[in-house]
């Protein structure tokens, strides 16, 4: 195993004399999704409660040839009907995170956000990867790269605060966030340059508060001591960044698979800003990714 590796070691360790959070799995009706959470669960990370289609979950059940009669099942008719339910658990105090299962992401967020029905609160919901890349000497979090679309300074505040928090529910000794922009000064033609200024003069004043924030910074004086010595940037974040906040969801799309299919990063999952976390997990994730975006949740819901 390479040192980055350990990052997640070290995440699900924090974790293993913590009790297994319930955890309502929305629509685990296929072998990938449902083996995830067994997996999880053997671990002892979470507590999963199935909800979904009996019948459908049964099929995944012995697909993989495995009992899962000891796991609370709340039915449901489909996977709209899943997602409602599941935010009805967590409304009900009766689970402490969300995992997604084989519906679309969109689904289980819908209820989430739902008025009348779902577990908003006044920050708005965003994503984070937590990034373990192989030859980094710290795990990276960085967001927004799947919820926010083309987010405004309100909603990449929020984003930041999400950020931060995790960072802190993670026990990152010093949080130090770098607000990205293609470059490193600010031009009044670029507006993620602008914004970010704004970000921090808004950390200044105790808008978001928790962390040390810079920028604009451009991706290699954020992350790389010698790109920032060269530039000339004095910053206690510049070169040592363990938090990114991207411009829009393009740039943290991009940013998150180039790490992941070109480094060989790994990228665990959640979504913040909700009453309880939210794993969101892929099809293609590894075993350890899934356990680790399990990991994150627990720590979150801790932090609380």
């Amino acid at each position: 195993m390479n040192d980055a590796r350990s990052h997640y070691q070290r995440l699900i360790k924090a974790v293993e004399d913590m009790p297994a959070l319930a955890t309502a799995v929305v629509h685990p009706c296929d072998e990938v999704s449902l083996a995830g959470a067994l997996q999880a669960a053997e671990h002892n990370l979470i507590a999963p409660v199935l909800v979904g289609p009996p019948q459908r979950i049964a099929a995944a059940a012995a697909a993989l040839d495995t009992d899962i009669s000891a796991f609370p099942l709340i039915a449901s008719e489909h996977s709209h009907d899943s997602a409602a339910k599941a935010v009805e658990l967590a409304r009900e105090g009766k689970v402490g995170a969300l995992m997604k299962g084989s519906l679309h992401t969109d689904e289980v967020l819908s209820a989430v956000l739902n008025r009348d029905t779902g577990i908003r609160t006044e920050r708005r919901l965003s994503h984070c990867f937590v990034m373990d890349v192989p030859g980094h000497a710290e795990p990276l979090i960085i967001s927004d790269a799947a919820i926010n679309i083309v987010p405004d300074l309100a909603a990449k505040a929020d984003i930041t605060q999400n950020a931060i928090d995790l960072a802190h529910a993670l026990r990152f000794a010093e949080v130090r966030v770098a607000v990205l922009s293609a470059m490193e000064v600010v031009n009044p033609k670029v507006p993620s340059t602008l914004e970010a200024a704004a970000l921090c003069k808004m950390a200044d004043r105790g808008q978001i508060k928790g962390a040390l924030i810079d920028g604009p910074l451009a991706l290699d004086n954020a992350i790389d001591t010698e790109a920032a010595r060269i530039k000339g940037i004095v910053s206690p974040v510049a070169g040592r960044a363990n938090v990114l906040i991207v411009p829009d969801l393009d740039a943290g799309n991009m940013l998150a698979k180039s790490l992941t299919f070109l480094a060989n990063a790994n990228a665990a999952g959640i979504v913040m800003g909700a009453r309880v976390p939210v794993i969101l997990t892929s099809r293609a994730d590894s075993v350890m990714v899934r356990q680790t975006s399990c990991a994150v949740a627990v720590l979150v819901a801790s932090a609380r």
